[in-house]
């Protein structure tokens, strides 16, 4: 009991990770030796390099097979897989590299091995971004700087060579120029296209003869069953991957993906693939970036992304997680035949869910029947329409609404608009009446039901598919057992749809040239449509002049600038944003180069208070829902009645919207915004199922570019060594890696029982007194609140201070 108190008030022992001290003995057999306890090869590379290979789990005798729910068509393999009946050229590489590991740097080098030396200058070139050319340099100078009989390699690519063994794959699959085929299985050895009949080869001499035959266009595939049996290889991560069963809160509240309906429901479709908590739940992101630093060179490179959703919150939607299945080349995007590019992916997916494949989990020492499946698609508008196969545009853009959405072509706006919003309302609300003041007809309809992957397929066999259906092609991803049974398939990506209705309203208030749905064309569409006189193109009496009355959301240059200026005088903490102040011209009445992120905080923190006595209050108070909408979405932590509650608002909100712009305000995007609160309750929080983790990865992968010529090929070189660093690091010790790094601001000091006073980032610059009377004293000095700062101080108390949090309710 005496240990238990100790232990609770002053902690357990920091460092104390070799149980020695409580009388264990330290031996052979002990899984630290004595060269650990001294501080001697502190780098655990002997566990390292058993990992990396999984030989462990080939001389584990434990092949129990899993017993499956009676109704469950999978079959489960006995077996070993392929990874782990490794042949005799994979031992022989093994012991190789055993040998490296237990091999000193140099005669009498206590504190690294060959190989956890190289290891770790390895991850250091990869972490800082060093050329091929300054590593070998760095080893030239390293090797006449330690003594003349060292084991350290002369180059690069003798170092690259000792490290790839230690990191995954991938395998290059020609492809057909008009992307009809892939290269492979019968069709590996094919020359020219059976559908297009164009040569599988590009030749750049008429002597075709002579020169080496070179391949059109390669995929690069990432095999993913090895990459998913490496997240069980390591306890550091196999112990994670359980996280949605033995460590969730469940509370009700929505935190993770595993709390959401979609999960759940799919539990309830397939118990069998329920019952353990180890098989992978999968999200599959992509989208299209531009691979160079520069925009005049168009260029569109699509990777596809996986995100195993069974990691907790901290380390799900982490860049170190991510698996890179596919990377498509450009210079132009697959377009709606994406599909043919997914055929590597999806042959595993199916493998993985009708068999599985023998894995060996590291955290419970034994092996199991891994089995995966996608929970749904992450992606950006246009994505979407690849891979669903839903077109996203004209007449039947919303994929969620389909044939049911009432969208309406305005005939000098040349395009479609969807006002359709009072069909949320109440079936008895008078806004069902209203024609005037909304598209000049009466709405009486329900809200449409959103189709399920069933009914997709029956609509695909009613209505065709082809150029005059919004179907533009059934997706493969139906070829997915469980596909067309998953309540959520395609996420509407919140982060696009917030940057173009923040654009929108940006647009209109400030009547930006080329950005502003309010014009000549929107106004005559007004009188085409019937509906607000008051804002129909009018004569001016003495000048005889056609002109467009002033909306009540058009502001006056003086509201502009004052707008405009509450915006330019942002200070955001560091990091928080970027300088919006650049993007702001106050005197032009103008404001662009807006980031996604910028939007983001736009909507949610400072367009309410920038429109503050700039507008009418019918017109602030509308956006300010709206952007309310936003920020109650975007949280952390969810409730299911709260968003019952939203999805009736953001009807309202849309509705009252309608009254205010013209239809051409009303954009597909705009349109959207009704689906996202159900979305959130049927998949949980929208920061697992948006597009700003997969931007900052597509960032990372550009990063990787070293040959202009060859962009695919440095991505992919460049995210092997990316892949191969992020496995080493877990075994080094002492060493800063992606898992340890120091945050930019460092938020680890506190002031204990003084919530108030609590530190949040690291302050810039030199400390200012403002609003603050100073009386100068010897010992001691008195400070007096002036007003302004009162009420600032108090604002803050109230903001920020959990001790105020009962009196608020």
């Amino acid at each position: 009991m005496n240990v238990y108190e100790h232990i609770i008030s002053n902690g357990f022992l920091k460092g104390y990770v070799t149980w020695i001290f409580h009388g264990k003995q330290v031996g052979p057999s002990s899984s630290l030796d004595t060269s650990q306890v001294e501080g001697e090869f502190d780098h655990d590379m002997d566990t390292l390099v058993h990992d990396a290979f999984t030989m462990h789990a080939t001389n584990e005798s434990n092949d129990t097979n899993i017993n499956m729910e009676d109704g469950d068509s999978r079959e489960f393999m006995n077996g070993p897989s392929a990874q782990q009946s490794e042949d005799n050229n994979n031992s022989d590489k093994f012991y190789q590299m055993l040998r490296k590991a237990e091999q000193s740097l140099y005669k009498g080098c206590k504190k690294f091995t060959k190989l956890s030396f190289l290891v770790h200058l390895y991850h250091l070139k990869c972490l800082n971004g060093w050329t091929d050319k300054s590593f070998s340099m760095l080893l030239e100078l390293l090797s006449d700087a330690l003594p003349v009989e060292n084991t350290l390699p002369k180059s690069f690519y003798d170092t690259k060579k000792i490290i790839s063994g230690l990191g995954l794959s991938y395998e290059k699959i020609h492809v057909c120029p008009n992307e009809c085929i892939l290269y492979r299985k019968d069709l590996a050895d094919a020359e020219i296209c059976p559908k297009c009949n164009l040569s599988r080869w590009k030749y750049n001499s008429d002597d075709v003869e002579c020169r080496k035959k070179i391949s059109a266009k390669i995929l690069r595939w990432f095999p993913l069953i090895p990459r998913l049996q490496r997240l069980f290889v390591s306890p550091k991560t196999a112990c994670s991957m359980i996280w949605h069963e033995v460590g969730q809160t469940k509370d009700g509240l929505l935190r993770h993906p595993a709390d959401s309906f979609a999960w759940k429901d799919f539990d309830c479709q397939y118990p069998g693939f329920a019952c353990d908590a180890r098989n992978v739940r999968l999200g599959l992101a992509t989208d299209g970036f531009n691979p160079f630093k520069t925009m005049a060179i168009s260029h569109s490179t699509w990777p596809v992304i996986l995100i195993p959703y069974n990691l907790p919150p901290w380390m799900c939607m982490k860049q170190p997680n991510f698996i890179l299945s596919l990377l498509i080349p450009g210079p132009k995007g697959p377009g709606m035949n994406l599909d043919v590019y997914m055929q590597p992916l999806v042959e595993e997916l199916k493998e993985l869910w009708e068999i599985g494949v023998k894995t060996f989990d590291a955290c419970k020492k034994e092996s199991f029947q891994m089995c995966a499946a996608i929970m749904w698609t992450i992606n950006d508008f246009p994505a979407y329409a690849n891979l669903s196969g839903w077109s996203t545009r004209g007449q039947y853009a919303c994929p969620c609404c389909g044939f049911e959405i009432g969208s309406k072509w305005l005939r000098y706006g040349r395009k479609f608009c969807y006002m359709c919003h009072r069909r949320w309302l109440e079936p008895d609300h008078k806004w069902r009446y209203n024609k005037r003041d909304f598209d000049g007809t009466q709405e009486f309809r329900a809200p449409p039901d959103l189709p399920s992957g069933a009914f997709s397929l029956r609509q695909m066999e009613y209505h065709g598919v082809g150029d005059w259906s919004p179907w533009k092609k059934r997706s493969i991803l139906f070829t997915l057992p469980y596909w067309q049974h998953s309540v959520l398939r395609h996420n509407l990506d919140v982060m696009h749809i917030e940057k173009n209705v923040c654009d929108n309203i940006i647009g209109m208030l400030l009547q930006l040239e080329g950005k502003s749905k309010d014009n000549d064309k929107a106004r005559y569409d007004l009188v085409d449509m019937n509906i607000r006189s008051q804002l129909h193109p009018k004569m001016h009496p003495s000048k005889g002049k056609q002109y467009f009355p002033r909306a009540c959301y058009q502001m006056t240059s003086k509201e502009k600038e004052t707008f405009l200026e509450v915006l330019k005088t942002i200070k955001a903490p560091d990091e928080y944003l970027s300088n919006i102040s650049r993007c702001v011209q106050v005197k032009e009445h103008k404001i662009s180069g807006l980031k996604s992120y910028d939007c983001h905080l736009l909507m949610q923190e400072f367009l309410p208070i920038a429109m503050k006595g700039c507008l009418p209050d019918k017109v602030s108070l509308a956006i300010s829902d709206l952007c309310c909408f936003f920020k109650e979405l975007c949280g952390k932590v969810l409730n299911e009645s709260n968003l019952e509650h939203l999805e009736h608002q953001v009807a309202l909100t849309l509705c009252q919207l309608e009254q205010i712009f013209p239809p051409s305000f009303f954009t597909v995007m705009v349109h959207l915004v009704i689906h996202l609160a159900h979305e959130a309750r049927v998949g949980g929080p929208v920061h697992y199922r948006w597009m700003y983790p997969i931007e900052r990865f597509l960032l990372t992968l550009k990063s990787f570019v070293r040959n202009r010529a060859h962009p695919e090929g440095s991505i992919a070189e460049g995210y092997l060594a990316h892949e191969c660093l992020i496995f080493c690091s877990r075994y080094l010790s002492r060493v800063e890696t992606h898992f340890n790094q120091f945050a930019r601001n460092d938020d680890s000091c506190f002031v204990e029982n003084v919530s108030v006073l609590n530190p949040r980032g690291r302050p810039l610059g030199r400390k200012k007194q403002v609003g603050f009377n100073v009386k100068k004293r010897k010992r001691a000095s008195r400070i007096s609140l002036d007003k302004k700062a009162l009420v600032q101080a108090h604002r803050y108390v109230l903001f920020n201070s959990n001790n105020v949090e009962h009196f608020r309710k």
